[in-house]
């Protein structure tokens, strides 16, 4: 039986090419998935939103890291960006920034967290968010100041009560830390082969293909 899956976007879905941008491939099986299809991502709302909409697929997301769930015209929204914002505060007062140029796109839509680039002083950034009571985590793309309880992980457990479904009966494809609460709750999970050490750990499998390759040997065995 086919299952449902929970699928990330960055270094799952994209190319391997050093190119931007999702991997074409991925579109067609995508789209054919005869079961529930959920896009879970650190990336804001908008963005996996509008990726399901170009794919054809329900919109049936998980984004900012477990911060914002969304389906069957259902939105929960899990905690504010006030105490991420007072990190970012306290982060530029130490003279650092967001390490984004021109307008702060990544952030402008973010309802639960923040996010800064991979250049900025991560271990001044930890430091900020620990006396907040925040944690870092980084995802391959970004650093991400956020709420500790909140998960993907969790995120999967309300996403599974919406569609009427188990945790365990969702397959998950990742590759970073923020993964590794999603492959903790689902039935089956696959870390791509160019995943971070964390998420390759916590999989139950590893891919021979990197990103979006990967995903697709994933969708193959599958089917």
């Amino acid at each position: 039986m086919t299952p449902p899956l929970v699928l990330d976007i960055d270094g799952t879905l994209t190319r391997a090419d050093g190119e931007h941008g999702i991997d074409p491939r991925v579109f067609e099986p995508i789209r054919a998935w005869p079961e529930p299809v959920v896009i879970a991502t650190g990336k804001a709302f908008p963005f996996p939103v509008a990726l399901c909409q170009f794919l054809g697929v329900e919109e049936r997301v998980i984004a900012e890291n477990g911060g914002i769930v969304y389906a069957e015209e259902e939105l929960a929204v899990n905690g504010d960006r006030d105490a991420a914002d007072a990190v970012v505060r306290a982060f530029r007062e130490r003279g650092y920034d967001l390490g984004w140029d021109g307008p702060d796109l990544v952030n402008r839509w973010r309802e639960t967290e923040i996010a800064a680039r991979l250049t900025v002083p991560g271990a001044a950034l930890r430091e900020v968010a620990a006396e907040a009571g925040l944690e870092v985590v980084d995802t391959g793309y970004a650093f991400h100041v956020k709420d500790a309880s909140i998960t993907k992980g969790e995120g999967i457990e309300t996403m599974a009560q919406l569609l009427d479904r188990r945790p365990d009966e969702f397959v998950a494809v990742g590759d970073s830390e923020n993964d590794v609460s999603t492959f903790e709750v689902v039935g089956e999970s696959y870390a791509v082969a160019n995943a971070d050490d964390a998420a390759r750990d916590a999989a139950d499998h590893v891919t021979d293909g990197v990103h979006a390759a990967g995903t697709m040997e994933v969708l193959d065995r599958l089917r």
